[in-house]
């Protein structure tokens, strides 16, 4: 039976991580991978394929350049499923070349096959060359999710779908209901809107991405509107069925009745624990396949560890990558640090929406005395150039120290300019750095030198 120091499974961005950082300090590392190609959902069908897809619609509808070139430019006059998918295929291909070559480079040893856990200390692995067994002194479940099912929703794969079977749809419906208004419902919510679907977003909650600044919501749910999206928040669906004509009908629970040609369920995700015998090790997960951690992410069972989607939110992949690095930290006693205070989030709805820190709502609850500076990206000359007039930048600060408690910015570029911020943020700094820095001209970065100012006028 092989001997690891480590074994990883699941190659997504946490377990990629988890193993490098263990190779890294010399230890002998496996990663099991149930796909025949690396990187889990985040590349196969999740973050990579859906971004990329955004990056598509956004080029080829000419949405940027319709401020300068009216209403009816297009890059390409009809917009297919094949030119999407053409775009997303090529970078899949590459990212998943990208994560042979860390793993190869770093000596971690890749085993294809179905994972389950045989013991604390055993994983079996069936793959198409039977069934074999390794052994290793720590794990580290990385599994990922999939999409959450509902007996209300009989997704069938062409008209009714679920966030992973996108871009096998056979051609871009005409009209769109989508179930869920969480952050994988907004995403595509927007793209298709741009690509002229009419969208109806069915979200069983009073808003959209209740745990971003309300203000930001706002400003994207004017956008969505304003792309003649319907919203219908607080409802929630009651039965989907499909027509003889091929048509699909939601029936919601306010007895309203919606057609459309095609229904996205995008309602959550399941931890994708149903192969795992996390029994066998001691290893428990919740009615949602969640697997409880500690803040050092082990499991249970103390050599076991999980990290990434299947312990549950923020699911971020970003995020994910340093649960994974922790993970082995913390397994092979290396010194490390992380704050998930100062973990940034983006959101890749149209316009992008990224913040790191606290809300306006979380410091009002906490009674914190707080004061905003808002720049709007119209105001800026790189604004102007670059056609996108609608974002804005707002930073929140203390009244009294002028600490930075939070950045929140909506439009174009959002979660890469947000990283300006992020590191005032994380290294205690207050809204004078930004007044006595000089920022490149045009530049969008200028938007926090403006909003400081903003802010303090207010005081």
């Amino acid at each position: 039976m092989p001997k690891f120091d480590l074994i990883v499974i699941g190659s997504g961005p946490g377990g990629q991580r988890a193993a490098i950082q263990a190779a890294k300090v010399g230890k002998r590392v496996a990663v099991v991978e149930k796909r025949a190609a690396l990187g889990g959902v985040c590349i196969n069908t999740g973050t990579i394929p859906s971004k990329t897809m955004r990056e598509a619609v956004l080029h080829l509808s000419g949405l940027h350049a319709q401020n300068f070139y009216g209403m009816d430019y297009r890059v390409k006059e009809k917009i297919t499923m094949e030119d999407l998918i053409f775009r997303v295929q090529r970078v899949i291909e590459n990212e998943v070349s990208v994560t042979h070559a860390q793993l190869q480079r770093n000596g971690v040893e890749v085993v294809h096959g179905t994972a389950s856990l045989a013991g604390p200390n055993r994983v079996r692995v069936e793959g198409c060359n039977g069934t074999g067994e390794l052994e290793a002194d720590n794990i580290v479940i990385a599994v990922g999710t999939k999409p959450a099912e509902s007996a209300k929703v009989p997704v069938n794969g062409k008209t009714i779908i679920n966030s992973d079977q996108v871009l096998s749809m056979p051609q871009i419906p005409k009209s769109l209901i989508i179930v869920g208004g969480g952050v994988i419902g907004a995403e595509y919510c927007c793209m298709f809107a741009v690509l002229g679907v009419r969208v109806t977003l069915v979200e069983k909650r009073t808003r959209l991405l209740d745990f971003a600044d309300g203000e930001m919501v706002e400003a994207l749910c004017y956008h969505l509107r304003d792309r003649r999206v319907t919203l219908r928040l607080n409802e929630g669906v009651s039965s989907v069925e499909e027509t003889p004509d091929g048509k699909v009908v939601a029936w919601l629970d306010s007895k309203k009745k919606i057609l459309s040609d095609s229904l996205l369920y995008a309602v959550g995700r399941q931890g994708n624990v149903g192969e795992l015998n996390l029994a066998s090790a001691g290893v428990e997960a919740d009615d949602r396949g969640r697997i409880p951690v500690d803040k050092e992410y082990r499991t249970k069972q103390p050599n076991i560890y999980a990290v990434g989607d299947v312990i549950g939110f923020p699911s971020l992949a970003s995020v994910s990558m340093e649960q994974g690095r922790m993970a082995a930290a913390h397994a092979f006693h290396v010194p490390a640090t992380s704050d998930p205070a100062h973990y940034p989030y983006g959101i890749y709805t149209i316009p992008e929406i990224s913040f790191v820190g606290k809300t306006e709502e979380q410091l009002t609850a906490e009674d914190v005395p707080y004061e905003i500076g808002v720049a709007y990206f119209r105001e800026m000359a790189r604004g102007q150039i670059s056609g996108d007039t609608a974002g804005r930048l707002k930073i929140i600060f203390h009244r009294e120290t002028k600490e930075l408690l939070g950045v929140h910015i909506i439009g174009d570029g959002a979660s890469e300019l947000l990283h300006i911020g992020q590191a005032v943020f994380t290294l205690n700094g207050t809204v004078d750095y930004f007044v006595n820095t000089v920022f490149n001209y045009p530049t969008l970065a200028e938007c926090y030198k403006a909003a400081a100012f903003n802010g303090l006028n207010r005081l």
